[in-house]
């Protein structure tokens, strides 16, 4: 599995472009992971709405809690679904609007200078098995195409909007994460 350096594509993920993205600015380094958890609705796997969401297709009408996120204009780079199937919505050199308002480290604005990857699940629920070595292989592939991904930078949403956000939440195995990809001395 490799990103490819022309297109900010990863070889081995179904490419679904959103129009929720823009140019990050001149300069920035990509230098951090940011690992999300969704599910349509929630606690619910499966099925078009994350898709549609990051389309901006969401029919509001198909479920009572889409209609909150009508209007709503987000997305991430990449989705990994329960089955381990990788979803890439935004080029990994864009700046996908996947962190809203976020800090890490003393600097605002993470969409700026991080890659959203989105887990098909939900925080107090365990994630499946598949999720993990996927989300390792991705991380190997960006840590290869974006030196700057040193193995302390990659954390959860809940840590750079923490009160606002608390995905990917409890349920995720950081320390299995961190085992697979070697990194277990890395802090979170």
């Amino acid at each position: 599995m490799r990103v490819e350096p022309a297109t900010g594509l990863l070889d081995a993920a179904r490419y679904r472009p959103s129009p929720n993205c823009d140019e990050r600015p001149a300069g920035l380094a990509v230098d951090l992971i940011v690992i999300h958890g969704i599910s349509l609705p929630p606690g619910e796997y499966g099925g078009p709405w994350i898709d549609a969401l990051f389309a901006n297709a969401l029919d509001p009408g198909v479920h009572p809690y889409f209609r909150g996120l009508a209007g709503l204009r987000v997305s991430a780079h990449l989705l990994i679904r329960r089955d381990g199937e990788l979803v890439q919505y935004v080029p990994f050199h864009r700046r996908a609007w996947h962190a809203g308002a976020s800090v890490y480290a003393g600097r605002p604005r993470c969409n700026d200078f991080s890659v959203g990857i989105e887990l098909e699940g939900a925080d107090h629920l365990p994630y499946d098995d598949r999720q993990y070595p996927r989300l390792a292989a991705v991380i190997a592939a960006l840590r290869d195409a974006y030196p700057a991904l040193r193995p302390d930078r990659l954390v959860g949403h809940a840590d750079i909007a923490p009160g606002r956000k608390t995905d990917p939440g409890p349920a995720f195995d950081w320390t299995r994460l961190r085992r697979l990809l070697g990194d277990a001395g890395a802090a979170r």
